[in-house]
């Protein structure tokens, strides 16, 4: 009621105890002209304290920020302060974006970034890409640069890619995660690039270089690619390697990334969750989609688990042992994604929850976790196949919360809590299934339980979790450990996936419904909190995690 009586004040600009004046209208962001007075928006200071942070931090202090803020995009969000209600256009998302980030609303620059999200396409990728990047929305930005490596061949004659500068577009050809058919693609985007500007000719060179030319087919060469009006130091270079490839050689002092293929970005899959712990066990099972950003439920486990191990072996997901709110369980649910159905499995020989679980040489691996009573340093493997658990030989030291991952016909077991000395561990064990046999890894930095683990790029990466009454939020890579950024939260008991992603957790207090993405091998390594609306749809840790692809 409050709010109404406001709103209606507003409307008839009274008893406004502020004035706002800001560019005029069809300006965005831009200078004033003769044309355009500025726009004067008169409000209330306790409506605007209350729904904008920014508003609410200048009229404590009495100091004001002068900014080049288009007057109708102002109206706008002034208007949305009181009524709660914005309507977003192609023609308006940019400014209202620009304008929601200076002023703190970041529901609205949520918002905004869902739209362009939704309109993302091959005409428009690139552009988005550079808006979200200007303006840190760097969700958005890695949603449209994915969009892009992934539909190259359908921008080679886009107007945006046609009109990229020099800098910008040798880095885009230059990107190992191109998804093409062939280099063929990529020397036909360059040819398309240096036609739409012949004054680019003098760049060629530098341009063509970011071609990886070797794995250029013979044919492709000879038929298409020597009959495009090049510069003679192109020619050149065609020439030398048609010339090498004859001979079967290696050109001399040929760069490797000339004659790297690319390693193209997979269509993405969804990141399943599997129950947890918010605040006791729940049975309920969600995806999130990376494109879309969006989360969906799916069929829920046949009984609440948390502490679970959830791994995804052949097209079958699993989702063993954990806590079910009253005890430590053994029973196993295997999920069936093309009848979102989950039935029941073979149970372990052991009771477990918080135990580590992977997947080595299509057989799960559950290793350690605590049975109700005691933390185990016992392991079991099943083959899907046979369907039946058969123990494997014991670590040398108890684990329980315990992080599990495999690589190279390895599996680490990582750091955890051991029970008996009650102390959490830095040690790292290794299982070789060809001697069948533990043995002890390089240990950890610091001692860490509850800490995520997973593979990503052939690394092993080991993150949050905690050394009794600290919460860490530092990142290790393995095969002589190294710290890499630190989360943007502390997290224990959280979980990765995919381009590793860490998913809830908890904090040490309370249970967190955050994601945070870390590309490890980009230029600026650092952990992105993603924008609200990828927040899980419930705060929870102990869940289990694993990738589902789309069907």
């Amino acid at each position: 009621m409050v709010i109404v009586m406001y709103s209606l004040l507003h409307r008839n600009d009274e008893l406004c105890d502020v004035v706002l004046e800001a560019c005029g209208h069809g300006h965005p962001g831009g200078a004033e002209s003769e044309s355009a007075p500025p726009t004067i928006i008169a409000a209330h200071k306790v409506v605007l304290a209350a729904a904008c942070p920014y508003f609410r931090f200048r009229f404590c202090i009495m100091s004001f920020c002068s900014y080049d803020i288009d007057g109708a995009t102002l109206g706008l969000l002034v208007e949305y302060m009181y009524s709660g209600r914005l309507d977003i256009y192609e023609t308006n998302v940019q400014c209202l974006l620009r304008t929601a980030t200076i002023l703190q609303l970041t529901c609205v620059r949520d918002a905004c970034s869902r739209f362009l999200l939704e309109q993302l396409d091959a005409t428009n990728c690139l552009g988005i890409a550079s808006f979200a990047q200007t303006h840190n929305c760097t969700q958005l930005a890695h949603a449209a640069q994915m969009f892009t490596h992934q539909h190259f061949r359908l921008l080679i004659e886009s107007e945006e890619l046609l009109s990229m500068d020099v800098a910008s577009f040798i880095e885009l050809i230059s990107d190992d995660r191109l998804t093409t058919e062939g280099e063929e693609t990529v020397f036909e985007a360059v040819v398309n690039w240096v036609k739409y500007d012949p004054s680019r000719r003098a760049s060629l060179p530098r341009v063509m270089e970011a071609v990886r030319l070797p794995l250029i087919s013979q044919e492709f060469l000879l038929d298409r690619a020597y009959q495009e009006p090049l510069s003679p130091a192109c020619i050149a270079m065609l020439c030398s390697v048609y010339h090498h490839m004859l001979k079967k050689e290696v050109t001399p002092g040929l760069s490797a990334d000339w004659i790297r293929p690319r390693q193209p970005v997979p269509m993405s899959q969804l990141i399943m969750v599997v129950g947890g712990q918010a605040p006791k066990a729940i049975s309920s099972v969600d995806t999130f989609d990376p494109d879309s950003q969006r989360w969906n439920s799916l069929a829920p486990l046949q009984q609440r688990r948390c502490r679970c191990g959830v791994v995804k072996a052949g097209d079958l997901i699993y989702a063993i042992g954990g806590f079910n709110g009253t005890a430590r369980i053994k029973s196993v649910e295997i999920y069936d994604p093309r009848r979102d159905l989950w039935l029941t499995g073979p149970f372990m020989e052991a009771r477990r929850s918080t135990l580590g679980v992977a997947v080595l040489d299509g057989c799960i691996v559950a290793v350690g976790g605590f049975d109700g009573s005691t933390g185990l340093c016992s392991a079991e493997m099943l083959d899907p196949r046979q369907g039946q658990w058969m123990a494997l030989p014991s670590m040398t030291t108890r684990r329980s919360s315990v992080g599990v991952a495999a690589m190279n016909g390895v599996v680490y077991a990582v750091g955890g809590y051991d029970g008996q000395s009650r102390q959490c561990l830095n040690s790292v064990e290794l299982y070789d299934t060809r001697a069948n046999r533990w043995r002890i890894g390089e240990p950890l930095l610091e001692v860490r339980s509850g800490a995520g683990v997973a593979i990503y790029r052939d690394r092993l990466i080991a993150a949050g979790g905690h050394d009794g009454p600290v919460v860490r939020a530092t990142m290790l890579s393995g095969d002589g450990w190294v710290y890499l950024p630190e989360m943007s939260v502390c997290r224990r008991n959280a979980v990765f996936a995919g381009f590793v992603f860490a998913l809830g957790g908890d904090d040490g207090t309370s249970n967190l419904s955050s994601v945070e993405c870390l590309e490890i091998d980009g230029v600026n390594q650092c952990w992105n909190t993603l924008q609200a609306c990828t927040e899980m749809q419930q705060a929870r840790s102990y869940c289990g995690v694993t990738l589902l692809p789309k069907i």
